[in-house]
């Protein structure tokens, strides 16, 4: 409106001059005139300006006016390459990465009980959210799909033979055949009257029954010695003998055949389609009745455990520097490097944006942010023009 106001008055003032400059000869009215008349050249040509950027002039589609509807696609794209090119490089960037320090930060919120609390809270409600909403039959047939795709490849002949040789090479063995050893001594010592009556019943009619006593008695004798050797010396002959014995079984489940159909046949009977049904509903059934039980419960054993860790780890963010340096460094890093890698996207985004605007909103957005601005090099081209008029006709006047 003052704009607008300032071309009326002008033109107004140009007409009086003109009207008043038949009548009265005076100088000074030829420079009002001449004024009012370049100040209103002044003041069309920058209305004509300022209109050719957001409309069409009058609604004449006169050539290279109404610009930003016309050129919305181009625009977008120029404007999503000058942010990619001139705030998205990475010397642009790295000094704001390098100042990126999450870990202290986050080691302080963490440190108060109601920010755990809230944690927890909102990471139990979503993963209820998701156990609730999961379809149970869904899960079963995923669970035993790729059990059964990861057992169809399972030998489990090597995976028992190398599973005792691990036994072996530990000697985690050792102690069975320690106790077994003991178990066999005090198992004969306490059952002596069993080996006389064995004796007695084995032996010939004409020995006497002392003879089958202190048979019995030798024999007793001998085998809890024997095994108590055994249970105290971790040399022993038999403890190596039986080490080989169960080496050499090792070696037989993994490369004899009559093993490897064995327990092929197993495990085809394992993976019957029933039986991997029934697994997986009640592996299934158990880990989400677990979990929502745990989740549910302010106390239960997986959130103490939950926040016993969490206090623990903003302890080690808010005081060990090494443990902040890495954490800060990766998180620079990883930044650092998804910013670059992706650089064509926040462009692609912008450029997107911007052509997927209406033309006739895109215009009014742009003229309600600059409007005021472009209205202001109106009325300068009025002024300016005015100023311009007079300086002409002054010249005219004094030199010419």
């Amino acid at each position: 409106m003052f704009a607008t106001g300032l071309f009326v008055l002008m033109a107004i003032v140009f007409v009086m001059m003109t009207i008043l400059e038949k009548k009265n000869p005076a100088h000074w009215i030829g420079y009002i005139r001449a004024f009012s008349e370049a100040a209103m050249v002044g003041a069309l040509a920058d209305w004509f300006a300022v209109t050719a950027l957001f409309n069409y002039p009058l609604g004449i589609k006169i050539p290279h006016t109404n610009l930003i509807e016309n050129s919305k696609e181009r625009i977008g794209d120029n404007l999503g390459n000058f942010v990619v090119d001139n705030f998205l490089s990475p010397q642009n960037i790295r000094p704001y990465i390098q100042k990126i320090k999450v870990s202290h930060f986050v080691g302080d919120w963490l440190s108060k009980e109601r920010n755990q609390e809230n944690l927890m809270k909102e990471v139990s409600g979503i993963i209820l959210n998701i156990l609730n909403k999961l379809d149970d039959t869904e899960v079963v047939n995923f669970i035993g799909k790729k059990a059964k795709e990861m057992a169809e490849d399972l030998k489990i002949n090597e995976i028992i033979g190398n599973g005792l040789e691990y036994i072996l090479d530990k000697k985690d063995h050792q102690r069975f055949i320690t106790n077994l050893s003991k178990q066999i001594k005090e198992y004969v010592l306490n059952n002596q009257e069993m080996v006389k009556e064995r004796v007695k019943s084995e032996s010939y009619f004409l020995i006497p029954k002392f003879v089958d006593n202190n048979i019995a008695d030798k024999i007793t004798s001998g085998l809890s010695k024997f095994f108590e050797e055994v249970e105290l010396d971790q040399n022993h002959s038999l403890r190596h003998e039986i080490t080989q014995k169960l080496y050499s079984f090792s070696k037989e489940i993994k490369t004899e055949d009559k093993w490897v159909s064995e327990f092929r046949n197993v495990k085809n009977d394992f993976l019957k389609d029933e039986k991997i049904l029934q697994y997986s509903t009640d592996i299934w059934n158990s880990i989400k009745k677990s979990l929502m039980k745990e989740l549910e419960e302010e106390n239960s054993a997986l959130k103490n455990y939950i926040r016993k860790n969490l206090n623990e780890l903003s302890q080690n963010l808010q005081t060990d520097e090494v443990f902040q340096n890495k954490i800060d460094h990766w998180i620079r890093v990883t930044a650092y490097k998804y910013i670059l890698k992706n650089t064509h996207q926040f462009g692609a985004l912008i450029s997107s944006t911007v052509g997927k605007w209406e033309g006739k909103d895109l215009s009014k957005k742009l003229e309600l942010e600059v409007g005021k601005d472009l209205q202001f090099i109106r009325v300068n081209g009025t002024l300016v023009g005015g100023l311009v008029g007079l300086i002409i006709y002054t010249v005219v006047n004094f030199f010419i």
